[in-house]
């Protein structure tokens, strides 16, 4: 059945981060009423790195997001060290292919919230508990967690922006174990509560060892964020135990040294920790009916490719830019922004599980592999080589395009 484009669509999105914030700003920009659950009790605040490339910025201009945000990476240096205490000039996120700009999750978040109407209606402690659609719209049982109520309602669109382990994909697309591939690696991810003794505030550190890392990353006006990365043979066993329990086994039985023994205590009573295992979403289609998936839930190209936040928002622009092209055949939208984006996330995939070893070298060639590489960084001809070849990487230029305009 034809809509007509002046009734406003209904649409549900479920979640409330960068992906879910994003696409309901973008859905009220074309007209649509978007209604917003989320999980959490309220909206998270804080949180770890994350990084906006120069090919989701302009989805975060066009979404009224950018002029709030800004490279928060201060002027400082960034080291290798170990664990005697030892260090040397290193490679920072920076070094990576692309123009990426650092920052905390929390600034996108609170940033994109600002942006949020305030008639946007927002239901937290909320989650979709039975999906059933035909043609012409779909059905949601929604529960409230905070007393376990039931109501069903209707709408034209349904939105999962809901996470690696979407309750959207779960109920429309089937088990999580059909889309996910796990790497065998956990990553673990949180602000410092105070500055390291060892380190200057403006500072980040590596200490990279075999299956392996430590990652400090300093931002202005905040103590550094951790990332820990380590090698696992059973993703499965990582949950059986506290993650500080696990995250001391995987980094022990070695002493610790000063730094990263000053990191593992602030692990014991930090706030908003990620613990989770490093997983991409591989699907077919991301698509169903009127129910589409955007974000982690419908791609999770890795921490590794840092495409998260910038996909999350230059999906959700794009598809208001397609819905709003086609506004009387949603299916015939979703398809389109479908194709549009498949060959953006094969690449930033294959770019996520390439550069892993950057991150953490899964053998002791891959570790020397990176030594060599951060020892050739420090001599000039080398260095301006390497310069030159990071600016014509293919994955660097895809991660600073425009996806509306490419």
């Amino acid at each position: 059945m034809e809509i007509p484009h002046s009734e406003k669509h209904r649409a549900l999105v479920v979640g409330l981060g960068i992906s879910g914030i994003a696409t309901a700003l973008r859905l009220r920009q074309i007209g649509w009423t978007p209604i917003v659950v989320e999980r959490a009790p309220a909206r998270r605040t804080g949180g770890y790195f994350i990084a906006l490339f120069g090919g989701g910025r302009p989805a975060a201009q066009r979404l009224g997001i950018l002029e709030n945000l800004h490279d928060r990476v201060p002027n400082g240096s960034n080291y290798e060290i170990d664990r005697a205490g030892n260090r040397r000039p290193g490679a920072a996120y920076g070094d990576l292919p692309g123009s990426p700009w650092m920052m905390r999750r929390g600034d996108i978040e609170q940033a994109a919230f600002a942006a949020l109407p305030g008639d946007v209606e927002i239901r937290y402690s909320t989650v979709p508990a039975r999906i059933e659609q035909d043609a012409d719209g779909v059905d949601v049982t929604l529960v409230d967690t905070t007393d376990d109520t039931e109501v069903t309602e209707r709408f034209d669109l349904v939105v999962g922006a809901d996470g690696l382990r979407s309750t959207v994909r779960s109920l429309v697309f089937g088990p999580h174990q059909k889309y996910l591939r796990r790497l065998n690696y956990m990553a673990v991810a949180f602000q410092l509560p105070v500055p390291l003794s060892d380190l200057h505030p403006a500072d980040g550190a590596t200490l990279i060892e075999n299956n392996r890392s430590m990652w400090l990353f300093p931002f202005d006006g905040s103590p550094q964020t951790v990332l820990l990365n380590y090698h696992t043979d059973d993703v499965d066993a990582e949950f059986r135990q506290p993650p500080v329990q696990r995250v001391r086994a995987a980094f022990g039985p070695e002493p610790t040294g000063r730094t990263l023994g000053e990191v593992l205590d602030a692990l014991e009573t930090a706030e908003d920790v990620l613990f989770d295992s490093v997983e991409q979403v591989h699907m077919d289609s991301r698509h169903r009916g009127r129910v589409v998936l955007v974000g982690d839930s419908a791609w999770c190209v890795t921490l590794y490719a840092g495409m998260g936040v910038s996909m999350g928002m230059s999906g959700a622009d794009l598809l208001g830019t397609i819905l709003e092209r086609h506004p009387g055949d949603v299916p015939r939208a979703l398809a389109e922004w479908d194709r549009t984006l498949q060959p953006h996330i094969e690449a930033f995939q294959r770019n996520g599980i390439q550069q892993r070893q950057f991150f953490v070298p899964g053998s002791t060639l891959e570790l020397a592999l990176r030594k060599a590489m951060t020892t050739a960084m420090r001599l000039p001809v080398a260095s301006s080589l390497l310069r030159q070849l990071r600016t014509r990487d293919k994955s660097g230029q895809l991660k600073d395009t425009d996806i509306a305009l490419a």
